[in-house]
């Protein structure tokens, strides 16, 4: 490889193919979020599929591949603006997607995740511990992809992202089928009410609990005792209403309480976790300062590739210019509404509640990132904190509404501006992981956030038509004229219902408080613990294993325990770090399949508006035991792959 090839990093053909991976996953994306309330990480996908395609041209690298996926995932991880946008449909403030203006919120909020991201790179990438399982696990991809490492165990590493990519889409093939279940558990009775207790059966979950280590693992069982194994029987102690089946309603108060009470836990812990990182935030921009001041010195060579950002004077001035389109886009959507009465104060409220709510959630949704992956951050539960302070801020300059048609006025507000600061969580939970990434293969750092500014603007542009097709086509549940097969988008109706309740003075403030309180406690547990030498126990990690449904959870907690008595072992080998590398890169394999297999059957579902388009048989009595046998299996031959590849021959 020539020395111009090996500096090939952000090019025209790799801005091409990121913009058209863009276009696939954001609309696979955007489906399954409305469908299911549920999205896939791509960049690994990006990354396997810029590999595969740039193969066949001259001179790609690395670095290439690593802008591709870079643009990909900002653009994947920008679609769950779903999670608010269609609840402006929802509460009937509008009845499609104004083009422009879709564009403009979701692009402009975007943008300033990329911002805010920058002098974060230092403190929680360069400058942290955190595990970026994602992260890691792209940058192997990637490793393996441009044959680094010597060459034998670059072919072991291939054959174990291989092998775990095919395992992983192997299950969820059989799931889709109907010849295995996708989870184990269900409802649980207890005295009159119940709790809720399942797994999904999903490979990719075990992989990134492989990834990012017991002390998280621990604190999200932690919060499942506490919410599942504490609260939910009790909130449901006096058994279901008349007619109402017993699964119905437990599901119903963990949705409508028991995420409240993990909300506020994830509130409290996030504000711990911003004052926690601000020492290092201070630093970062103190070193972007003086990286500038190099630069403008004609010193540019003297500065490390890896420590080249996008100038601190942009990037301030950026953040800073940012504010006048937000002010204009404000100003126009609240035509009609109570706020065009005190126009000017609401707008420099709302632009500075968003100024600074952006610092505060790019921070804790970065450092969310590095804690457990882009992909399994409780993104939703700070859109419910965004949409819980600017709503307050709202009945503070205005007091509860006397009219139905103001109290919807202020509601599409608050959701609006709700909508700019998402963009900014959704980009810096996912810019952080892709910024590790860079890290680990060498990547220019501004070369990667220009990439990730345009990962946002081909995703800005692409969302809206998507949104108006399917609002279109099958609208959304609880939308005026909404059909029998309209779309659930259900943390869009969740965050609605909380500005909702906000503004209309039906939201219920204990069970926020009640979960503020937990997290206050678990803050002085885990700060014991860390002075006494005895370990840690992540505040953030506790409120998303009460948040999150156990569907989600068990599994990576499962994957974080197999995943320490592999290391332990991988420890006691000749060759310590080629075992631990063979147990990093199975896992790897298996995020790789899983969210492979999600893109295509995206498409092939979207395609065919049946999610059981791949369905074998209906009602296989079987499913549920053939599912544990197989997966235990897959499991169990997963783990001694990576022990066998893991040994060196003596």
């Amino acid at each position: 490889m020539t020395a111009g090839a090996a500096q090939r990093e952000l090019t025209v053909r790799g801005v091409v193919l990121g913009a058209i991976l863009t276009v696939v996953f954001t609309a696979a994306n955007v489906y399954l979020g409305l469908r299911i309330g549920l999205t896939f990480a791509t960049s690994i996908p990006a990354a396997v599929i810029s590999m595969a395609v740039l193969r066949g041209f001259s001179g790609a690298t690395i670095q290439e591949n690593n802008i591709v996926q870079t643009i990909a995932s900002s653009a994947g991880t920008l679609s769950a603006i779903v999670f608010v946008l269609p609840g402006l449909v929802m509460v009937g403030w509008w009845a499609d997607f104004p083009y422009w203006q879709s564009v403009f919120v979701i692009a402009v909020g975007g943008i300033l995740g990329v911002m805010y991201s920058v002098p974060l790179r230092r403190a929680l990438v360069t400058g942290s511990d955190l595990p970026y399982p994602e992260g890691v696990a792209a940058a192997e991809v990637l490793k393996v992809g441009a044959g680094t490492g010597g060459v034998e165990e670059n072919r072991k590493g291939l054959a174990a992202v291989t092998a775990g990519g095919l395992l992983s889409a192997l299950y969820p093939l059989l799931a889709k089928m109907k010849l295995a279940a996708e989870e184990v558990g269900g409802v649980i009775k207890v005295g009159a009410g119940g709790t809720m207790l399942s797994g999904g059966l999903s490979l990719a979950l075990v992989g990134v609990g492989h990834l990012v280590g017991l002390a998280v693992g621990l604190a999200m069982l932690l919060g499942i005792i506490i919410s599942f194994g504490f609260l939910l029987p009790q909130f449901t102690a006096g058994g279901p209403p008349t007619g109402v089946e017993l699964g119905d309603f437990v599901s119903t108060v963990f949705r409508q309480q028991i995420r409240f009470v993990g909300a506020g836990t994830i509130g409290v812990a996030a504000i711990w976790t911003l004052l926690r990182v601000i020492g290092p935030i201070v630093r970062g921009v103190a070193a972007a300062i003086t990286a500038n001041r190099t630069r403008q010195g004609g010193r540019m060579d003297s500065l490390a590739l890896t420590e080249r950002d996008i100038p601190i004077g942009i990037v301030g001035g950026t953040i800073v210019l940012a504010m006048v389109p937000i002010a204009l886009l404000l100003a126009d959507f609240a035509t009609g509404g109570p706020v065009s009465g005190a126009l000017g104060l609401s707008l420099v409220a709302s632009v500075l509640y968003v100024l600074v709510a952006g610092v505060l959630i790019a921070s804790v949704c970065g450092y969310m990132a590095g804690l457990i992956g882009a992909s399994n951050s409780p993104i939703s539960g700070v859109g419910i904190l965004a949409a819980l302070g600017i709503s307050l801020l709202l009945l503070a300059l205005f007091g509860q509404a006397n009219s139905v048609d103001d109290t919807k006025a202020l509601v599409a507000f608050a959701l609006f501006v709700t909508a700019i600061v998402f963009g900014v969580a959704t980009i810096s939970n996912d810019n952080l992981q892709d910024l590790k990434t860079g890290q680990l293969v060498g990547a220019t750092p501004w070369r990667q956030q220009v990439a990730l500014i345009l990962g946002v603007v081909f995703g800005a542009l692409v969302i809206p038509p998507i949104l108006d097709l399917l609002n279109t086509t099958f609208g959304f549940q609880g939308a005026p004229g909404a059909g029998k097969d309209a779309l659930s988008a259900p943390q869009a109706a969740l965050i609605s219902a909380i500005a909702q309740g906000v503004l209309g003075g039906s939201l219920d403030w204990g069970l926020v408080g009640l979960g503020a309180g937990i997290g206050v406690a678990v803050i002085v547990a885990d700060e014991a613990l860390r002075r006494s030498g005895k370990g840690s126990l992540p505040p953030l990690a506790v409120g998303m294993g009460m948040y999150l449904p156990t569907q989600v959870t068990l599994l990576v907690i499962a994957g974080t325990v197999l995943g320490h008595i592999y290391n332990r072992w991988a420890a006691r080998q000749s060759a310590p770090e080629l075992a631990e590398r063979m147990g990093v890169l199975t896992a790897t394999g298996l995020i790789v399949g899983d969210s492979l297999f999600n893109i295509v059957f995206a498409g092939v579902v979207a395609s065919t508006d049946n999610p059981d388009a791949l369905a074998l048989v209906q009602d296989f009595t079987l499913a549920l035991p053939v599912g544990i046998t197989a997966f235990a299996s897959i499991l169990i031959y997963a783990y001694w792959r990576m022990q066998r590849d893991g040994r060196v021959a003596a």
